[in-house]
């Protein structure tokens, strides 16, 4: 999964990348950055 990465400032494969469900029911994935090890997430559809 790609995601932006705040800190090196461009978009990257997400490492260690898990589904998450946010508080609206959302979908979304959380990971790390493969470079820096920033915290990564990103939003996915409704569904």
């Amino acid at each position: 999964m790609e995601a932006y990465c705040v800190k090196c400032k461009s978009k990257r494969e997400m490492k260690d990348a898990e589904e998450t469900t946010m508080k609206n029911g959302r979908k979304a994935m959380k990971g790390k950055c493969p470079e820096c090890g920033t915290g990564m997430f990103r939003i996915m559809g409704k569904s």
